[in-house]
């Protein structure tokens, strides 16, 4: 430690962190005591309770106070003569540009999601300044290099999309209790509370419902003058009986498959619930509206507990009293967040619900959290770790040490006798579009297509791009900014709802469009091919993004020994290893070349099912889970991306 102390690379160094959560507390603990003397953190969140078990810089007084801020203070009691600059707020804000970044020596990141960590890798290409990235889940870690030009970058590897289900599973014939948790969250959940105007298969109608007042119009709307239990109880009956009945009308689904069974509100409740605690008043008497619980409400005390369909039944009337009651000016704007407990509630009683009509086992509010929010849970241990070894490779940053430069992964068992496996970086992607501005191919119906669509699902959802503007050789098809006037707005608002082929400059088949984000100072040429048709469950987008493929890598000694003595072979694979590849990368996109190979496993180090886990994005802190796959390896070799 006196070495590092003494370290005039280290002394002088002004470093940004990214992140105050649980490898963001071990962090800052780690540069203080290592002797780095001016720190920055950024980081939006505040303390939550359920923080405490592992972010050790908080205490039970501090919750609801800034992370960023709190965890300076506790620092600087034992660390007073260093300057620890905290900032609340979000790392994509405008105050943190380009110029920002270029103040500081290296960039450290503790982040808990994908956006966030793309868009700071971005701007440490544009400020050329080195980035330390990092993520933990459960038992598996990784710090990995990135410097402009001498190193991949952050996205030079693309990433795995999160898991997806077919549409007609979701809406029609689920077989596990997270295709109910995917309905009660993403359609159910945003049907109520979010966008009303919103496209979903909720809203089933029979052959003859014009016939039917009650289901010939939108049962969603609330009427004039109903009562909210008798709104709620409408929904029920519509989603979870009337919905059922219809779907059993099509014999040829159920010839292999068990048939549901219909739920109505009278079979399962009585005329009218009682409730405990009081009115809606008392129940909304709080200054934090995520605290409003059906469970206080009805008692319900254990989230552990598995409650009875009865239970279930009144814990989604009841929240969804409570939404109606207590925020029903968020009503129209909300979207699911696993931290809203009663979002939690509602989608929890939603999917149990869903799951006794289709004989999927129920599950407890517990583990439906966790389904809903991909929640692995975190180690503090691995978060130490990595906090360790990201000092260990922002001092060799510092120090311009780059032959010994290393990407290390924790692993949950032994490689080698090793559970620290480091890796040399790799070169620059030279068909990665962030750093190597290679140009990507885009097909698309550009007669059906909108702009809005490309906007969204590829532009903002793929690219990652926070404010864009897209161009047209010299047209300017659209724009965000708060410096725009009124009429270009309107103008670029309108834009949005044209379909490709009919805006003023029009896009079609062989047009080659620039889309840039100017605080990113990111530039991307994307060249259009128009399509006809898409298949509806292997590309629900509509549209197939590709050209982001994957390094080739140089043939290099093998038993290279590297970092503690670990040795990792990196050469070319043999035809056994190609099997492994990278199973979900964002839609359509095209992976070539030969994969990099990593540290094998000997004989006997896995564990006893020969089953492994490949570590592809991980992430710390709520433990969010991009893409974390259990491969059978039988006679396969250990691979992580």
């Amino acid at each position: 430690m006196d070495s590092l102390c003494h370290s005039s690379a280290v002394k002088g160094a002004k470093v940004l962190m990214v992140g105050a959560g649980g490898i963001g507390c071990e962090l800052l603990k780690t540069l203080a005591l290592s002797g780095f003397q001016d720190i920055h953190i950024i980081d939006m969140d505040t303390i939550e309770v359920s923080n405490l078990n592992r972010q050790f810089l908080f205490r039970q007084s501090h919750v609801g106070q800034s992370k960023a801020k709190v965890a300076r203070d506790a620092v600087l009691r034992f660390r007073p003569h260093i300057s620890i600059t905290p900032y609340h707020a979000n790392v994509k804000d405008s105050d943190f540009n380009v110029d920002f970044f270029k103040q500081f020596s290296v960039v450290l990141n503790g982040l808990d999601n994908l956006d966030a960590r793309r868009h700071v890798n971005r701007l440490c290409l544009a400020a050329e300044v080195p980035l330390v990235e990092s993520g933990t889940t459960g038992f598996l870690g990784q710090v990995t290099v990135h410097v402009k030009g001498k190193t991949e970058c952050y996205e030079c590897q693309p990433k795995p999309a999160p898991k997806t289900y077919p549409v007609c599973t979701i809406t029609s014939t689920p077989s596990k209790f997270v295709h109910c948790i995917v309905w009660a969250k993403d359609l159910l959940f945003s049907k109520l509370f979010g966008d009303k105007n919103q496209e979903n298969d909720l809203n089933v109608r029979s052959s003859d419902a014009s016939n039917s007042s009650e289901h010939g119009e939108d049962v969603f709307e609330w009427r004039n003058n109903e009562d909210i239990e008798q709104y709620g109880r409408r929904i029920y009956d519509h989603v979870f009986g009337y919905n059922i009945e219809i779907a059993l009308k099509n014999q040829e689904t159920w010839k292999n498959r068990n048939r549901p069974k219909p739920i109505y509100s009278r079979d399962v409740l009585p005329e009218h619930l009682n409730h405990q605690n009081g009115n809606v008043d008392k129940k909304c008497a709080t200054d934090d509206p995520l605290s409003v619980s059906a469970m206080t409400s009805l008692g319900l005390k254990n989230p552990q507990d598995i409650w009875s369909l009865t239970e279930n039944s009144t814990v989604f009337l009841e929240s969804l009293k409570l939404f109606f009651a207590c925020r029903e000016k968020e009503i129209g704007n909300l979207s699911f967040d696993k931290d809203d407990q009663l979002a939690v509630e509602f989608v929890t009683a939603a999917a149990n619900i869903r799951a006794a009509s289709f004989g999927i086992p129920m599950h407890s509010l517990f583990e439906a959290k966790g389904i809903a929010g991909n929640i692995v849970h975190a180690v503090a241990t691995t978060n130490a770790v990595v906090a360790g070894l990201i000092v260990i490779e922002a001092i060799k940053v510092l120090e311009k040490d780059i032959d010994n430069y290393r990407m290390t992964y924790c692993l949950e068992h032994p490689s080698k006798k090793m559970l620290l496996m480091p890796v040399e970086p790799f070169e620059p992607n030279k068909s990665c579009c962030v750093c190597s501005e290679s140009p990507l191919a885009l097909e698309i119906n550009t007669h059906r297509s909108k702009l809005r669509d490309f906007v969204e699902k590829i532009v903002k959802a793929k690219l990652g791009m926070n404010s864009p503007l897209i161009m047209h050789g010299s047209t300017l098809l659209y724009e965000v900014g708060d410096d725009l006037e009124d009429d270009m707005i309107a103008n670029y608002t309108a834009n949005l709802e044209k379909v490709l082929s009919e805006l003023p400059s029009s896009v079609t088949g062989g047009t080659m469009l620039t889309v840039e984000d100017l605080q990113q100072e990111f530039t991307c040429n994307i060249y259009i091919k128009h399509r006809e048709e898409f298949d509806e469950e292997k590309e629900p987008d509509g549209m197939v993004l590709s050209g982001w493929t994957q390094a080739s890598l140089e043939k290099k000694d093998d038993n290279k020994v590297v970092g503690n003595g670990g040795n990792t072979s990196t050469s070319m694979p043999t035809e056994g290893e190609r099997e492994v590849e990278l199973d979900e990368i964002s839609e359509g996109t095209e992976i070539s070349g030969k994969k990099r190979k990593q540290p094998e496993v000997s004989a006997g180090e896995t564990n006893s099912s020969n089953e492994v886990q490949r570590l592809d994005v991980v992430d710390d802190d709520e433990d969010e889970l991009v893409m974390l796959d259990h491969q059978d390896t039988s006679n396969k070799k250990k691979k992580l991306q």
